[in-house]
């Protein structure tokens, strides 16, 4: 817990209970209070900030009211988010800048962008009530000679995504440019799976042929929920590379 301080400066233009919010927020976005393990309460926290318990309790009703803590009389708080492992992004490239680096000419085979109504399934990725329309873009990319990715986004309605975008040009470089959203987290789930009849369709592969499927969710520096994706790729044109550095 120690690291919560390493940052923290008594002396520092930005008001104590932001800079503890931003620690917390740090502190959360590692995973290792994903299970139901109890958060560090007030009393400790203030005793390790060297700070009164109401400055603590400040930053702590801020991620309360986001939704990230969650308090339970009797019993403490827990985080209620990321079920999946989230990791911090020191680089998040576009799709198309990767293959561009790997000599791969990228063509889009189509681009859709339509609104949808959320089910229960959907709402719950979200983290909005069920019934909700939201903005829905569907990608469908490859080489030059057949398509190997699918990408279905559907976006948080806080984004003011429109039909009037040019969504051929990388999705993180609209947001951040047209709206001023930044993906730093993503919380995500890798597995194989076999191609049904849609996917098969849409990726021009034989119906059963195994699909690299990838479910993310994007958040903010805030950990306020940017966009749900679906991204499934051709198992003989996709390798899924991972760089984990060990923290000592």
């Amino acid at each position: 817990m120690k690291n919560l301080v390493k940052e923290f400066d008594l002396n520092s233009n930005i008001p104590l209970h932001k800079q503890i919010e931003k620690a917390l927020r740090e502190n959360i976005a590692t995973g290792q209070y994903d299970q139901g393990k109890l958060f560090p309460n007030e009393v400790d926290l203030s005793n390790l900030f060297g700070v009164s318990r109401n400055t603590v309790r400040q930053a702590f009703t801020v991620l309360v009211n986001e939704g990230l803590l969650k308090r339970k009389q009797g019993k403490g708080t827990t985080v209620v988010r990321h079920s999946n492992n989230v990791t911090h992004l020191e680089e998040w490239h576009s799709f198309s800048k990767d293959m561009a680096k790997q000599g791969v000419d990228i063509k889009n085979y189509r681009i859709s962008f339509t609104s949808e109504i959320c089910d229960q399934i959907l709402a719950r990725e979200l983290d909005v009530l069920p019934g909700t329309e939201v903005k829905k873009l569907t990608r469908i990319k490859g080489n030059q000679t057949e398509p190997f990715v699918l990408f279905e986004s559907w976006f948080h309605p806080r984004i003011p995504l429109h039909q009037k975008l040019d969504f051929s040009r990388p999705l993180n470089e609209i947001l951040e440019t047209e709206f001023s959203v930044i993906a730093m987290h993503s919380s995500e789930e890798l597995k194989a799976i076999l191609a049904d009849e849609r996917i098969a369709d849409l990726l021009q592969v034989a119906v059963g042929a195994p699909i690299f499927y990838r479910k993310r969710v994007v958040y903010d520096a805030g950990m306020r929920i940017i966009e749900f994706n679906k991204c499934y790729y051709r198992h003989d044109k996709m390798t899924y590379k991972i760089n984990i550095k060990r923290a000592l």
